[in-house]
């Protein structure tokens, strides 16, 4: 199994959710995170004065899946969070050793 992390822009959570829903995946989870690139923030005005926004909001998908999707997933997450633009985010795949479902004890791939 794997875990596949992506961090990608706001406004194009809709458009990766039904990308992977297209792809047959069915959970995922998303967080609220900050942070900056090779961007390294943005210049921003208020009421006259500019400062500089070090840290940009992100989302963080967390998706874990058996390893023959893995590239389905990945090719889903790319093109529906391209935007051609710096900032359009990473992702990140890691090896999962085991997963259980609390509810039922389920293990592994049951519990996906």
């Amino acid at each position: 199994m794997k875990k596949i992390e992506a961090i990608i822009r706001p406004f194009k959570l809709e458009d990766v959710k039904v990308a992977l829903v297209n792809a047959g995946i069915v959970g995922m989870t998303v967080s609220e995170v900050r942070g900056f690139g090779r961007q390294k923030g943005q210049v921003e005005r208020y009421r006259g004065s500019e400062f500089t926004v070090e840290f940009l909001q992100k989302l963080k998908l967390e998706i874990v899946v058996d390893d023959d999707k893995v590239d389905t997933v990945v090719s889903a997450v790319q093109d529906a969070a391209r935007t051609g633009e710096i900032g359009d985010g990473k992702i990140f795949v890691s090896t999962i050793d085991s997963v259980v479902r609390i509810r039922t004890g389920d293990r592994d791939s049951g519990a996906i």
